[in-house]
């Protein structure tokens, strides 16, 4: 910015619309994915940031054709730049999610555990739940459940396996039955009631 240097405005313009062209066939080829994909958004982002660099070039040479004005080249960049970097933290916040196995959006545990209580009848009590993600699309739940005990377990954990996976979307759930006390749990599992 404090020594700008002399750019080709005319050479720099048609680069530059040769790259917004592409870049554009790009962005159009990435719209028809799936917009829930992590790794699609990432690549959008990273093409709408070229597209959006070469918008700048192109606006740049412009300027600079037309007034001779220098520093708007790098201006232009720094705020690309910025838009580049806002777009880029959401993906990596919803990666870093994923890497440290946070909560999947959309399930809450307690919400969890009440649907069962209120969808399985053999269940007296749901606790030691914990939910998290694998891949953006694969949340895993592991859960202790309290049963009545004219029903077998493994009926029970095949409901609540078919609950989770209709009502949450979870594919994969480990559940450990349980008849008279958890035993996680020195004082046994409270009757009736439900624990997260």
């Amino acid at each position: 910015l404090e020594q700008p240097k002399v750019v080709h405005g005319g050479i720099m313009f048609w680069v530059a619309l040769a790259g917004l062209v592409v870049n554009v066939l790009a962005f159009w080829v990435l719209q028809g994915g799936n917009r829930d994909n992590l790794n699609l958004r990432a690549a959008t982002m990273h093409v709408l940031g070229d597209l959006l660099g070469s918008v700048a070039a192109v606006a740049a040479a412009v300027v600079i054709l037309f007034t001779g004005w220098f520093p708007i080249d790098p201006l232009l960049s720094i705020l690309v730049a910025l838009i580049i970097f806002r777009s880029a933290w959401y993906v990596v916040r919803d990666s870093g999610h994923i890497l440290l196995e946070g909560t999947p959006a959309g399930i809450d545990s307690r919400a969890l555990a009440a649907d069962l209580m209120a969808n399985i009848s053999a269940l007296v009590d749901v606790h030691h739940v914990h939910v998290w993600s694998i891949t953006e699309h694969r949340p895993m739940v592991t859960l202790h459940a309290r049963v009545a005990d004219q029903r077998a377990p493994e009926q029970v954990a095949a409901d609540i396996k078919r609950r989770l996976h209709d009502a949450f979307g979870v594919a994969h759930t480990t559940v450990e039955t349980e008849f008279e006390s958890c035993a996680d749990d020195d004082h046994g599992a409270s009757t009736g009631k439900v624990t997260v």
